[in-house]
């Protein structure tokens, strides 16, 4: 975290600056399409996404990550702890892990549900044990919490030009395309971590089911079928696209330019898998560094317009337009003293 968004946002507990710099570090090193898309917001919201980031991040590395030997019931306990600690946050107890004393505060700062993050650690703890997903409906279920959610964490920091309700369905549809999306790239990963995250049904209408995938990814060959099921997931992923689409104006205009960003980038993702022949079963589709700063120098120029025009005449749920006071407690200022406490109100993995 620089010193200049930490300052920005009114972050002025060292201990705290610490634990958001602690979530900027795992934002830039593992979800490279969202921390290029959050350089675009204006300096005092990034801490927030980063701090959101980082703690989903977190959570999602404890069940899926495949760089360590820890055994279900380790990765289990491990969760509960990250749990206990996010409940003692929330109630404005001292807790050590950076990820969860930011994730606390940002939660506080901007009144985001805490049911949020209690949905999104749900859906966690379900990837301990479910590895697969009968029908699209059961798989939405499943990502209502592991990625419905991080949109809907996200409304209030970036802020609405109407009624926040009005903006958040379209922020949930952009969470779940995300995640499609990472899904869909993802297979062949998913299926070493015991995993098959996209439909048995829609697998099946093309005469493919795991079996069928596990001997694609251990022989390395292609199967016509699996390409027919991968299309039609690509296919259903681009509408999901679509019905988000429309949110995107309902954004705070010096914050649209970001999602915008993310949106084209992640959407090229499905491109790429395309161009690739969908052999996502084998390897990851990326894309290109010239595309990826092509539309990062659009997306700036979007903001930067944003910043220095004229305001919109409607104006609607904003961020705090004044740095909170913040202290040595675990969840900040407002945690401390209540505000946002009663507020109502995965997967983002990017790794490229």
């Amino acid at each position: 975290m620089t010193a200049r968004e930490l300052d920005a946002a009114g972050i002025t507990d060292p201990s705290l600056r610490a634990a958001y710099a602690v979530c900027r570090r795992l934002n830039a090193r593992h979800g490279r399409t969202y921390f290029l898309a959050t350089r675009l917001l204006p300096a005092d919201r990034r801490a927030a996404v980063h701090a959101l980031y980082g703690f989903a991040r977190y959570a999602d590395d404890i069940v899926d990550d495949l760089g360590t030997a820890a055994t279900p019931s380790e990765r289990a306990e491990a969760l509960s702890a990250l749990e206990r600690q996010w409940r003692r946050a929330v109630r404005g107890e001292r807790v050590t892990e950076p990820v969860v004393r930011a994730a606390a505060d940002t939660r506080a700062r901007y009144g985001i549900g805490a049911h949020h993050f209690a949905d999104f650690l749900a859906s966690m703890r379900s990837d301990l044990t479910v590895g697969a997903y009968a029908t699209y409906a059961d798989l939405r279920a499943y990502m209502h919490g592991s990625a419905a959610v991080i949109g809907l964490q996200m409304v209030p920091v970036l802020g609405t030009v109407g009624p926040r309700a009005e903006a958040e369905p379209y922020a949930a549809d952009l969470g779940v395309a995300f995640q499609l999306t990472n899904f869909l790239r993802d297979v062949g990963e998913d299926l070493d971590r015991g995993r098959v995250y996209l439909p048995a049904d829609l697998l099946a209408a093309h005469g493919v089911d795991r079996d069928l995938l596990l001997w694609s990814r251990l022989t390395g060959c292609r199967d016509a079928r699996i390409t027919a099921a991968l299309r039609a997931a690509a296919a259903l992923t681009r509408k999901v696209y679509r019905a988000a689409e429309p949110g995107i104006a309902r954004l705070d205009p010096v914050s649209a330019p970001c999602v915008r960003t993310a949106f084209v980038l992640y959407g090229d993702i499905l491109g790429a898998i395309e161009r690739d022949g969908y052999a996502v079963v084998h390897r990851r589709a990326a894309v290109g560094r010239r595309r990826r700063a092509a539309v990062a120098l659009r997306g700036l120029a979007g903001a930067l317009a944003a910043r220095h025009g004229p305001r919109p005449a409607v104006r609607g749920d904003r961020p705090p337009t004044a740095p909170w006071r913040t202290d040595s407690r675990p969840g900040g200022g407002p945690a401390a003293t209540g505000g946002g406490a009663g507020a109502t109100g995965r997967r983002g993995k990017d790794t490229r």
